[in-house]
């Protein structure tokens, strides 16, 4: 006898994602998760990338494991926006050297656009925009200007944009806006085209 498994089609949530949850199934040190806080009816999904502990805003999640890892290839060309504020000073000019991306501590990291907003007494905003995220990136890079940040809120992931989805609440793509954005890659569980 053959069990036969019918895939689920693909599906995509937004989530925004409050400050103190750790973006794990579960997590070591006995932290509350992102997906302890989720809806109850909704299916087991994973999450595209990450966001830290202390960091917050547009988590994608989704049922497709192939999906999460297209959309975090960095060769996909997913630009990920962040508003950052963050403790010190600086000038826009020194921010603009990292267009070219930056080596911290040996790590390589991409480029980043950063356009710096006019200060607010002790602290800075600005939004910076990037297509790779590695782990505390922004934060890391950040610290090597001399600035200690202290609120880093992820507002859109390419065409997805956390808008005014209140925090810990969940809203699922739906099937027409899913289809403009990826066309038949992952209708009913299918795969992306090659990376070449």
């Amino acid at each position: 006898m053959y069990l036969i498994t019918i895939k689920e089609p693909t599906r995509l949530w937004l989530y925004h994602k409050p400050r103190g949850l750790v973006t794990s199934h579960s997590d070591e040190k006995g932290r509350a998760t992102t997906f302890d806080h989720l809806p109850p009816e909704m299916p087991r999904v994973i999450s595209v990338g990450r966001l830290d502990l202390n960091s917050e805003g547009l988590l994608l999640l989704t049922n497709d494991g192939a999906l999460s890892r297209y959309l975090e290839l960095p060769t996909t060309g997913w630009v990920r926006k962040y508003r950052v504020r963050a403790y010190g000073k600086i000038s826009q000019e020194r921010l603009d050297t990292l267009k070219g991306g930056i080596i911290v501590d040996g790590i390589s990291y991409g480029p980043m656009s950063v356009v710096l907003e006019p200060a607010q007494a002790a602290n800075v905003w600005m939004t910076i925009s990037l297509q790779e995220g590695k782990n505390r990136e922004i934060r890391r890079v950040l610290d090597f200007l001399g600035l200690t940040v202290n609120r880093l809120i992820r507002t859109s992931y390419g065409v997805f944009e956390l808008g005014v989805i209140p925090a810990g609440a969940v809203e699922e793509v739906g099937q027409e806006q899913f289809r403009r954005v990826f066309g038949g890659m992952f209708v009913q569980g299918g795969r992306p085209p090659s990376q070449n």
